[in-house]
């Protein structure tokens, strides 16, 4: 690398892409808080089957626009561009309520005054219901992942949509020790992502002084994740895989799997050793200035990646009568 390449790392990242991506649009509608807005990405090429959809919640401070790559600084999550066209799903990336001049969600931290009042349950229920009426998405194959704030509001998501749900990611985020909504009582396969040296999520739980009223105490990484494992009766010890290091990358991830089939229930914990708060990603570095602070990103995988791995063989639960209870909820936030 040259001395104007290992400043433009240092500054500003890399931005590398393996493929096309699926295009974006903007899509507005009408909320009971007023107007809100998503961006959706639909492959070009057409097919006559449905299309597995994927929720992307973008973390407090970003948008939509950025955690899809169209605004700096470079988001691991664009990466679910190339997969959209590749593997033909949809992307939608909804954009969380402004509030004191920054985007943010109801993620249900009882304790956080600066959250929004607005019902993002009700609005991510209405995006997913646009995308399976207009853009042939496929009501069994319905995913969400959020990095940071929202990957708080993910864990939200999955405990008040979980019957519409396939499957959800969280990234760099766990549960509130308090929460405004109830404890989880349907289990979902989850994939659980998180730097062991974050120092806005504590990885042991509780709440950082350096994210100020931003943030409220909240449950340890492991804890969160057994809490999701319990439910869905995952026991045991856990498959246990350390991946190789990245050439010059300090971090290292081990992937602890709880299920052995790919297309059923299943707990995943990536815990990133010495990571900070940064997805992990080969593709889409940060600049080499915020391993001083938020942290280190990893660069042995790519966490968009991983995650469709982890969701393709995934579809949600059907009731005891064969039915999906899916459908009665989504009527109801109607």
């Amino acid at each position: 690398m040259g001395f104007r390449d290992a400043l433009r790392s240092f500054f500003i990242g890399e931005n590398l892409s393996d493929g096309p991506s699926a295009p974006v649009a903007r899509i507005d509608m009408m909320r009971p808080e007023g107007p809100r807005h998503y961006l959706k990405a639909v492959p070009s090429r057409k097919t006559g089957a449905k299309r597995p959809l994927v929720v992307v919640l973008h973390g407090s401070g970003a948008s939509a626009e950025q955690v899809l790559g169209r605004a700096f600084p470079f988001s691991p999550l664009s990466v679910w561009l190339e997969i959209a066209e590749r593997e033909q799903v949809v992307v939608v990336a909804p954009d969380g309520i402004k509030r004191r001049g920054q985007r943010a969600w109801n993620d249900g931290f009882a304790d956080v005054t600066s959250n929004p009042q607005c019902d993002d349950v009700a609005f991510i229920g209405a995006v997913i219901d646009h995308a399976i009426a207009e853009d042939d998405a496929d009501p069994e194959r319905v995913y969400v992942i959020g990095v940071s704030k929202g990957g708080m509001m993910a864990y939200r998501i999955a405990v008040e949509l979980a019957p519409r749900l396939a499957a959800f990611a969280t990234v760099l985020a766990a549960m509130p020790q308090r929460a405004s909504y109830e404890e989880p009582a349907t289990p979902l396969p989850a994939l659980i992502v998180a730097g062991e040296k974050d120092p806005f999520i504590p990885y042991s739980g509780g709440k950082s002084f350096v994210t100020l009223w931003f943030t409220a105490p909240a449950m340890g990484i492991e804890a969160t994740a057994a809490l999701w494992r319990r439910l869905a009766g995952l026991c045991g010890e856990p498959a246990v895989a350390r991946l190789p290091t990245a050439k010059g990358d300090s971090t290292r991830a081990i992937r602890y799997t709880w299920g052995d089939d790919p297309g059923a229930l299943q707990l995943v914990l990536l815990k990133i050793v010495g990571g900070g708060h940064a997805e992990p990603s080969r593709k889409k570095r940060y600049p080499g200035l915020f391993s001083r602070f938020p942290g280190r990103q990893n660069a042995a995988l790519e966490i968009a990646e991983e995650a469709w791995t982890f969701f393709k063989d995934k579809r949600r639960a059907r009731n005891s009568q064969g039915s999906f209870e899916g459908d009665a909820l989504a009527k109801a936030l109607q």
